[in-house]
């Protein structure tokens, strides 16, 4: 859940600093105490760098499986359910940083760094070990990563010039949230327990050489376009 806050609208829309970020942005660059970074984050920042850590556990785990036996599931299974649990830390964190009044700087940048982690890199790096390991099957799942990237840094520049509700809360998201990406890990979950991995992906293969690619892949690349996508509007619960 999103918890950024601190621009206004500046000059051609761009977004520009509050006062009060401003001001925040003075006092961190003017600590030069040891550890002033770790002394700066509030709760609701390390709730966030949980996030982070769920998504950098179910990458290992992935690359686990990768490293075993095809036929052991367990490292795999672990892979996939890290990421829910970076969701409910994703969710935590703005819940959080409202009751407490507090944000940080640093926190509005680890939301979107420890979502891309958890839901644009995790999954990506499950599906590589779930089968999708041809040349052509990475480059759909790299552009899958980067549409996730795009997407969120779209939403940090443009968030204070969408509508808002009476609380001030956005009242929609522009294009899929990159938590959404959860569904296709639901789906991996699914085929892992019918069998359908590696050489037994749905819907096989086509192509030969560099050219070779599964079509199950092009989830990854629809999710990536919804993701993008400006004309796509979310409403917020």
């Amino acid at each position: 859940m999103s918890r950024r806050a601190g621009t206004t609208a500046g000059n051609a829309g761009f977004p520009t600093p509050s006062p009060e970020a401003e001001a925040k942005a003075v006092a961190l660059n003017a600590d030069d105490r040891h550890f002033s970074m770790i002394r700066a984050l509030h709760m609701a920042d390390l709730i966030t760098e949980l996030n982070g850590f769920c998504g950098a556990m179910s990458i290992f785990s992935s690359l686990r499986y990768c490293l075993g036996s095809p036929d052991d599931l367990s490292h795999l299974y672990v892979a996939m359910t890290f990421m829910p649990f970076g969701l409910f830390f994703d969710f935590m964190d703005g819940k959080v940083a409202r009751w407490r009044k507090k944000s940080s700087l640093m926190g509005q940048e680890l939301d979107s760094l420890a979502d891309l982690i958890s839901f644009g890199m995790a999954p990506a790096s499950c599906a590589f070990a779930l089968g999708f390991r041809t040349f052509l099957d990475t480059i759909f799942l790299t552009f899958f990563v980067l549409c996730g990237l795009s997407r969120l840094a779209r939403f940090n520049v443009t968030v204070q010039s969408l509508p808002k509700d009476a609380t001030g809360k956005s009242q929609y998201f522009e294009g899929t949230p990159i938590p959404t990406t959860l569904s296709i890990v639901s789906l991996m979950a699914y085929w892992a327990s019918k069998g359908w991995l590696l050489e037994s992906l749905p819907l096989g293969s086509v192509g030969t050489g560099l050219l070779e690619f599964h079509p199950a892949v092009l989830v990854f690349m629809a999710s990536g376009c919804a993701m993008v996508s400006k004309s796509i509007h979310i409403p917020k619960i």
